[in-house]
């Protein structure tokens, strides 16, 4: 099973860049076949719908065939200001916008419909980023996305990680191969 990870962040010391981390390690000690993303290897700007007009930008096109590609994900969501970021969402309008000169890309939600996505958050608050969540996954369901219904909110994350970025606790652990889990399942279901 193919299965694309990102963090919805590109701050170097991100929880959230860890826990993908964490859960790329995870995923592949499962069977999976991973694409561990990260978003700033992506020349993407702020969404404009003028700028979308002088021509969608190719990393853009680059991203909407990865994400087409996967039939299941994994987000790892921050918390900013009590929702996800503006790179979550940047990312989301731009891939989910039709590019009407490509017949390839006509359709807005082609890289989204039937996707299986488990969504993980990190926060040093004792929530845990779910706060997060609750706004992306009816953003998600919006695009057409199946959700996995387990998700995970890592609190006090400050903690939880050691000096190389690895997740400590065994519960903690548990609680991301659970999700995995569940999306591999769901997506091999599906695409059967």
């Amino acid at each position: 099973m193919k299965l694309l990870i990102f963090a919805g962040s590109t701050r170097q010391n991100s929880y959230n860049r860890k826990l993908a981390q964490t859960t790329a390690t995870l995923a592949r000690a499962s069977g999976a076949e991973v694409t561990h993303l990260e978003l700033a290897d992506f020349d993407i700007p702020m969404y404009n719908a003028d700028l979308e007009a002088q021509g969608t930008p190719a990393d853009v096109i680059r991203l909407k065939q990865i994400m087409f590609e996967h039939p299941a994900w994994i987000i790892c969501s921050p918390e900013y200001n009590g929702s996800y970021t503006a790179l979550l969402k940047n990312t989301i309008d731009w891939v989910s916008s039709p590019v009407k000169s490509d017949p390839a890309w006509q359709e807005g939600f082609k890289s989204f419909r039937g996707k299986v996505v488990g969504v993980l958050s990190a926060s040093p608050g004792g929530l845990g980023g779910l706060r997060s969540q609750s706004h992306l996954v009816p953003l998600l369901l919006n695009a057409q996305c199946w959700v996995a219904p387990k998700a995970f909110a890592l609190g006090h994350a400050g903690e939880a990680f050691d000096a190389d970025g690895k997740l400590q606790s065994e519960a903690h652990l548990k609680n991301v191969q659970a999700v995995i889990d569940q999306v591999l399942f769901a997506s091999s279901r599906l695409a059967g």
